[in-house]
């Protein structure tokens, strides 16, 4: 054992003093904590915009330290702290955990299929990294199935995918970006408003899982109202093996999502079975299990295994105590992607502007608006400076030499990557496009798919070197004008099908 941490220091410790001096020290029961500085492309290219350089300063310990190991955590910003504001894992987050690693390394049962559910705000995201760090201590990698569409885990906002982790997670989404093996561009933080088309794209999704390797999914915390309902058709669709249903104390809306409940219960697009029917006999109802199976009524097979977890954090299960908005992991999230257009041995940061984006003929290439109509005369005002998921279809886009190419539905298809739309060269017919996307996957791009899904702001705002106005950016606007300021949902007024005259 000496002899491997030995073999470990000399790759990151080179003077040999050094590593006989840290050497002296070391017994079987040690930890060794290696301290990097996080400096990639993607985190230089966040750091330059000032709204996220806070993120990347330690906070300096002002009390005194008193070993000469808390000197060198506090010279990095690692400091004692009070314990509650740790990682805090329950009794029932650890049993669970422990249930779950020995059931993946069971080969006997065949691979699990683990989803993790509950409401916002209660560590879902926290225990699927936890799990996946733990599992892969003994196995080679872990399959992910990401459906929560506002917060994934490897991806930009408003996407479906199934990737192949390999590698322990240490660090939120935006610091672990991966290519997926398998991703669905939906184009929208929800599927509130079509949830048919979004149990089409996780059906599409799952059926890349190979079944070879133990599948963790992530849900999203839409888990009240229609929300349950199309939890129960997620359930039904995907089959897990095990559910890990984590609530708070004091969230008592969500049931147990117990085998029978998800057997009887009707989702949104699925209807419920009934698990135990009465039967009446000569005007007789017969009740109890021993009538039932006298009568010849059984339960079925017992589906899947239900794990409960409550987290023990202060906070927990409330939406509005998180210490970063949902909307800034989802920028940080937008921004890593695009820093890897950022020149990887390059310590300067170029901005965006300042980069050649690609040109793409308009007949090269389908468009398709995903989240609204748009009337085809106003179709290259509404992909211009526009996010757009680089997808895609297996049909043949139809060439269209007048103008732009449109789809009149939204497909499911592979969604490669993802770009900027620059600009529109209307003359030449050109879509102007930035990409981290490597050329060969490009070539398979045959459709550009528009969603709801914003570049953030700080893009347009912190364009460096521009003089005058800013592309993009206007200062005279007036939110007075009806219709100019964001459209607000009243929620509280009734239908005019619930309404009695």
């Amino acid at each position: 054992m000496k002899a491997e941490a030995k073999s470990i220091l000399r790759a990151h410790l080179v003077p040999r003093d050094a590593r006989c001096k840290l050497m002296k020290d070391f017994i079987p029961q040690c930890s060794m904590i290696l301290l990097e500085r996080l400096d990639t492309p993607a985190t230089r290219f966040i750091h330059s915009y000032s709204n996220f350089s806070h993120i990347f300063k330690a906070k300096r310990q002002k009390a005194p330290s008193f070993t000469p190991e808390d000197t060198v955590l506090a010279s990095v910003g690692a400091g004692k702290q009070d314990p509650r504001s740790g990682l805090l894992m329950s009794e029932s987050t650890l049993s669970a955990v422990e249930e779950l690693v020995q059931a993946c390394q069971d080969e006997d049962e065949g691979c699990p299929i683990v989803l993790v559910c509950g409401p916002k705000s209660v560590g879902k995201s926290t225990f699927n990294r936890y799990l996946i760090n733990i599992l892969l201590n003994s196995l080679p990698c872990i399959e992910f199935l990401d459906c929560d569409l506002g917060q994934p885990e490897f991806t930009p906002p408003g996407c479906v995918s199934l990737i192949n982790v390999t590698e322990p997670l240490l660090g939120p989404p935006f610091t672990h970006q991966h290519t997926p093996r398998k991703m669905v561009y939906f184009g929208a933080t929800s599927c509130e408003q079509d949830t048919e088309r979004y149990i089409d794209t996780l059906k599409y999704v799952f059926n890349a899982y190979e079944r070879d390797v133990p599948l963790v999914i992530n849900t999203m915390g839409w888990v009240k109202g229609a929300g349950l309902l199309l939890l129960i058709d997620v359930i039904r669709l995907l089959a897990p093996s095990h559910i890990v249903q984590i609530s708070a104390e004091d969230f008592r809306d969500m049931p147990q999502l117990s085998p029978e409940y998800i057997h009887c219960t009707a989702g949104l697009h699925t209807r419920g079975k009934a698990l135990l029917r009465r039967k009446s006999l000569n005007g007789m109802e017969d009740s109890g299990q021993q009538g039932l199976a006298q009568a010849g009524f059984h339960p079925p097979h017992p589906g899947h295994q239900l794990l409960c977890v409550q987290p023990e954090f202060p906070g927990a299960g409330n939406a509005g105590t998180g210490r970063t908005h949902s909307s800034v992991l989802r920028d940080m999230a937008i921004l890593a992607y695009l820093g890897q257009l950022q020149p990887p041995d390059v310590e300067s940061v170029f901005p965006l502007h300042s980069l050649i984006p690609y040109q793409v003929p308009f007949n090269a290439v389908a468009l398709r608006v995903i989240h609204t109509d748009v009337a085809p005369a106003h179709i290259l005002y509404s992909v211009n400076a526009s996010w757009v998921g680089l997808c895609q279809v297996p049909d043949q886009v139809p060439c269209n030499a007048d103008g732009p190419v449109l789809l009149m539905h939204t497909p499911i298809c592979n969604c490669l990557g993802f770009g900027i739309v620059r600009g529109v060269d209307t003359d030449k017919k050109l879509y102007h496009i930035l990409t981290p996307v490597a050329p060969q996957n490009l070539r398979f791009v045959n459709c550009l798919l528009i969603g709801s899904i914003p570049i953030p702001n700080c893009i347009f705002l912190n364009q460096v070197g521009i003089e005058g106005e800013i592309p993009y950016v206007t200062s005279e606007y007036n939110y007075d004008i009806s219709g100019a300021g964001k459209l607000k949902l009243k929620k509280h007024l009734k239908r005019r099908e619930h309404t009695q005259p």
